[in-house]
């Protein structure tokens, strides 16, 4: 159980990590952030595919996306200076909500 969490925290921090570098490879225009990109994509779905062996494939896309949108909202405020509204901010927050009850309540989440 513990595993396909952190198999899974793995896939979701490597897929925000390329999308990061995904803003400044500009359009596959600049060679290290497009490398960076590439590798975080392939190491994001390599581990999503063995947290898929124990875990649903409906929590984990949840759980993956869910994260993975407020995570990648983070880093492009922190390093984009992109701002985010109040309603933008309250859909994270329920996002984040639905991610916590599947976590929680769900007898098809892994526990």
């Amino acid at each position: 159980m513990v595993i396909a969490y952190t198999y899974l925290a793995v896939a979701i921090v490597a897929e925000v990590i390329a999308t990061t570098a995904l803003r400044a490879a500009d359009g596959f225009t600049q060679l290290w952030p497009s490398l960076i990109s590439v590798v975080g994509y392939v190491v994001a779905f390599y581990f999503l595919s063995l947290t898929l062996r124990s875990m649903p494939v409906g929590i984990a896309y949840a759980i993956w996306s869910g994260v993975g949108i407020v995570l990648i909202s983070l880093a492009g405020w922190v390093i984009y200076k992109q701002l985010l509204d109040l309603p933008a901010l309250i859909g994270m927050g329920l996002i984040m909500a639905g991610v916590i009850v599947i976590n929680l309540f769900s007898k098809t989440a892994v526990h």
